[in-house]
Order: structure tokens, then C-alpha cells, then sequence
């Protein structure tokens, strides 16, 4: 029982994956406007019915690749030594997850630069983000810190925002992973 229960969690794991990768592809290829849910699924190779059963629309599949690393964050945060400050937790755990991962800097861009010029894409990532201060708040919370973990949690966030839009202004001159560094550092220095 537990192993078809594994296998039938990884095939949804890998259809909401080939999903997104197919959203993001044909959004590059066709711009925002010009892509439909249907063709998204057609895409994936899957009925309008099934994409219906993994995202509510076309901005959730666009934006899932950011959700899973949101969560990785949250897990990452929670795995910090429990003598880390609130802040130092963060900063750590975004750390670790940069190290961990492949820089997704193509993606990151694409996302940042969509959802500055469409809305309903723009409100989807900011009701994303707003779950995750929750959990953020929710994992710092009884670590030590001079500011409410909500607020830490919300300022952590807004530098994470902040550098990515700065990168893309910058035209990805430097890393993703250098900008978000040295706006965490200026962001810092009240919370240390």
C-alpha cells in the first residue's frame, strides 16, 4: 500500500513539474496574453480536466516553481540549529537552499518580470508570499529576536522581492545569489 501511495504522489509531483515546464515555455514563446490554459495542458499532454485538478489557472502553474522552493525554505529555516538567532536562521537557510540548488536565475527573471506587467499574476505571487511570511513567522517564531517574527519574516521577504527586482533591472549582470547577499546584508544590520 505505501509504495502505490509513493508512486502515486511522485507521478503527480512529475505532472505538476512537466505542467509548469510547459507554461513557462509556451509563455516565453507566446507571451502571457497568449496562453491559454488549454493550450498549457495540451502542452503537458494531459485533458483540461486533469490541469484543472493541479492549478487553479495559468498564473498558479507559472508560479509553482516558486511555491516549491518557498516550502523548501520553510523546511530549511525549521532544520537550522536551534542556537541561531531568528535572523541568522533566515539567512542560512536561504543560504543553504541557494548552495542546494541550480540557480534558477532564467526562471526567477521570467517570473519577476511577468508579474510586474500582469496583474492577475502579480496578485497570485503576493498571496503566495503572503502564506509564506505565515510559515516563515511560524518557524522562527521562539528563536531570538528584538522584532516579532511576523515582521522578520515580512522584512526577510521584502529583501528577497526587493533583490530580485533589482537583478532583473540590473539585466542578470550578477548572480541572483549575489544580489539577494548584499541586500540581506544591508536588510541586516537593524536585526543583529
Amino acid at each position: 500500500m505505501d509504495s502505490t501511495v509513493g508512486l502515486r504522489e511522485r507521478k503527480k509531483a512529475e505532472t505538476r513539474q512537466a505542467v509548469h515546464e510547459a507554461a513557462l515555455r509556451l509563455v516565453v514563446e507566446r507571451g502571457f496574453d497568449s496562453v491559454t490554459v488549454e493550450a498549457i495542458a495540451d502542452a503537458a499532454n494531459i485533458s483540461r480536466r486533469t490541469f484543472s485538478n493541479y492549478f487553479s489557472g495559468k498564473e498558479d502553474a507559472l508560479l509553482y516553481g516558486e511555491e516549491q522552493r518557498f516550502q523548501s525554505l520553510v523546511e530549511q529555516v525549521r532544520a537550522q540549529p536551534a542556537e541561531l538567532s531568528a535572523w541568522q536562521a533566515l539567512r542560512a537557510a536561504i543560504d543553504d537552499l541557494q548552495r542546494e540548488m541550480e540557480e534558477p536565475e532564467r526562471e526567477w527573471a521570467l517570473r519577476t518580470r511577468l508579474a510586474r506587467r500582469h496583474p492577475s499574476l502579480l496578485a497570485r505571487q503576493l498571496a503566495n508570499h503572503a502564506a509564506l511570511e505565515r510559515d516563515l513567522a511560524e518557524a522562527v517564531a521562539g528563536r531570538a529576536s528584538e522584532v516579532p517574527s511576523r515582521v522578520l519574516a515580512a522584512g526577510f521577504l521584502v529583501a528577497l522581492r526587493l533583490a530580485a527586482h533589482l537583478w532583473t533591472e540590473e539585466r542578470e549582470a550578477r548572480t541572483l545569489r549575489e544580489v539577494i547577499g548584499e541586500t540581506l546584508d544591508h536588510m541586516e544590520r537593524p536585526f543583529t
